[in-house]
């Protein structure tokens, strides 16, 4: 009491104080024992998010980190996707003559998507990448950020809108060197076909300068596709396309067009061989990654039953 009074606080009635613990005493007597209050009139200060689009990855792209992330993918992530998904991987002699950072840009269909792209990206470029990943799901707390920086090289982006700090995030890591992989569908497949394509990859390629690496990923859907939490082991297979660059009549749209008609080829490369492909590509006939328009039962019905088809395999030590 001599205190309070000391400090100009006004003490509570004995009476009250009485019937009040310690601790909520201690609470009752205000500032400077408790943070001050917001006058009225006086908008209160909020305090900043340091999860989400305002996670600070700055600490996984330093050497400590970079080397803990390389044993981790070239170590245990190399030996779970090879037994979870064969991977069959083409194309990467594609890649023989591009010099400095690239985009890859891949379409999405499982979370297995992404240690398989970091397993499958051919050096130079597999250890110096991140990966946009989803702000409120791979930065939705401290420890999930951190897990999602260390092991995968993870930046925040914001899919459900355009935002300039991830924009500026990304444009700053390709200008420094650093490569990145993007999903431009912004989310997994809800059903086994494509989604539309989003200009993320496409305006940091004609703003940094970069070119784009398409990449088709088949085969993740069947392992673990969207919504359920335990892998099937399948095969998979992933193919490399060769680096395209935006033309100066080109705006990001329709560069993020292209970057989809090229994935598509990819996938019908994979599903036949390449002069096919290229044919069909050549007189715009490329079997489009998102499917038929129209209902749930006749998209599910033109997909077909992948997962019966998949090529069987005998149980072996994964092939590294």
């Amino acid at each position: 009491m001599k205190l309070a009074r000391q400090l100009g606080i006004t003490p509570l009635p004995k009476s009250i104080t009485r019937a009040l613990s310690p601790v909520k005493r201690f609470r009752a007597l205000g500032f400077p024992f408790r943070a001050p209050s917001t006058p009225r009139g006086v908008e209160p200060v909020h305090e900043l998010s340091t999860t989400g689009a305002r996670y600070d990855t700055s600490w996984a792209r330093r050497t400590p980190a970079r080397m803990a992330r390389a044993a981790i993918v070239d170590g245990p992530m190399r030996l779970a996707v090879s037994a979870l998904a064969a991977p069959e991987r083409r194309g990467a002699d594609r890649l023989l003559d591009l010099k400095g950072p690239a985009i890859f840009a891949a379409n999405h269909h499982s979370h297995l998507d992404t240690p398989l792209m970091l397993t499958s990206i051919p050096e130079p470029w597999r250890h110096k990448i991140v990966v946009g990943a989803a702000a409120d799901y791979f930065f939705s707390t401290r420890f999930v950020s951190a897990l999602s920086s260390l092991t995968i090289g993870a930046i925040p982006i914001e899919r459900t809108k355009v935002g300039r700090r991830s924009a500026d995030l990304a444009a700053e890591l390709l200008d420094d060197g650093w490569s990145l992989l993007l999903f431009p569908e912004g989310g997994r497949s809800p059903d086994g076909w494509g989604q539309p394509f989003r200009g993320g990859a496409a305006y940091l390629a004609r703003r940094c300068g970069v070119p784009v690496i398409p990449v088709h990923i088949e085969g993740t859907g069947r392992i673990l596709r969207k919504g359920k939490s335990m892998p099937r082991p399948s095969t998979t297979s992933v193919t490399i396309g060769s680096p395209i660059r935006p033309t100066d009549a080109e705006n990001a749209n329709r560069f993020a067009a292209r970057i989809e008609a090229e994935i598509a080829a990819l996938a019908d490369e994979a599903s036949s061989n390449w002069y096919q492909a290229r044919t069909r590509a050549h007189a715009g006939n490329t079997p489009s990654l998102t499917g038929p328009s129209a209902g749930s039962w006749r998209r599910s019905w033109a997909l077909g039953d992948r997962s019966r088809r998949a090529k069987t395999r005998a149980r072996r030590w994964p092939d590294i």
